[in-house]
């Protein structure tokens, strides 16, 4: 194993979901690199692995890779893992990959738990094609900026949130998206109070609002894809010109309400074609 550099996913939650390759690549490398030591020392007493540890986290990380990269160049079997999960997804490790690269050191994945892909399975959701996108921004204002944006793509889409700000998530999310657009929230992937809920926005965000317990954890929320509304050949240009006036005036979401009580079209109709208006 000399000289190598493992990518070593570990278990979200569920001690039993550690692959036996990962703990036999733990048990046989030289040297564990990890984003809180402290954190991984109980995952390996769990499996009775005693090895060095070097911590590797988003302050350290580029003078921690050179060390790191200097050892594997040495001879030494590395191992990076993240707290939870595969390393690299949202997690540090970027450097030293590129790194290892660039110096013709062999870089092998040891697969295992991956919370976004666990959520997607169950969710119920398009997963044929999703795009991955990190944590939401931290502001209300950034989130609903991002959510506009969103509002263009028609594939699923995955972020993690914490429980700090999934509450406001939801809400800002309400802000921008039609309350019927259907997501998934998953929280506490693989452990005893595991909770996957897919519904409309609106039920969803209900639901965290009223329940304590739905603001605990850590979530995986999953975005359904905006869809490519029929041709609303149906919507006159009267239709048209008062919803051109409305989204002027208002939020999408408020003008397309506005122009269903006004022109009686279908909501679904309105949306897309207000969507298309502001060039979305």
């Amino acid at each position: 194993m000399s000289g190598k550099l493992y990518l070593v996913a570990t278990p979200i939650g569920n001690l039993a979901d550690f692959s036996q390759r990962g703990v036999e690549t733990l048990r046989q490398v030289d040297l564990i690199a990890a984003e809180d030591t402290r954190h991984i020392k109980m995952l390996l007493q769990h499996y009775g692995i005693a090895k060095p540890l070097v911590a590797l986290h988003q302050h350290n990380e580029d003078k921690a890779s050179q060390h790191l990269l200097d050892k594997i160049l040495a001879g030494a079997a590395v191992a990076l893992v993240s707290d939870a999960g595969t390393p690299l997804i949202n997690d540090p490790g970027l450097p030293l990959v590129r790194l290892a690269r660039a110096q013709g050191v062999s870089v092998t994945p040891i697969p295992g738990a991956c919370a976004l892909i666990a959520a997607l399975s169950a969710s119920g959701l398009p997963v044929s094609r999703f795009s991955f996108e990190g944590f939401l921004p931290r502001t209300s204002s950034a989130r609903q900026s991002f959510f506009q944006h969103k509002l263009k793509d028609d594939s699923t889409w995955v972020c993690y949130e914490s429980s700090h700000r999934i509450q406001a998530a939801l809400e800002d999310m309400l802000a921008v998206y039609p309350p019927e657009h259907m997501i998934c929230l998953a929280r506490e992937l693989t452990k005893l109070h595991e909770t996957i809920v897919t519904a409309e926005l609106a039920a969803v965000a209900e639901q965290v609002r009223d329940d304590e317990n739905m603001r605990k954890g850590e979530f995986v929320l999953i975005v359904a894809g905006v869809e490519k509304a029929p041709e609303h050949s149906e919507l006159s240009a009267e239709d048209l010109r008062i919803l051109e006036i409305l989204i002027k005036q208002c939020s999408i979401k408020t003008a397309v309400d506005l122009a269903v009580e006004i022109t009686g079209r279908r909501k679904k109709v309105l949306y897309q074609a207000a969507l298309e208006l502001q060039g979305i």
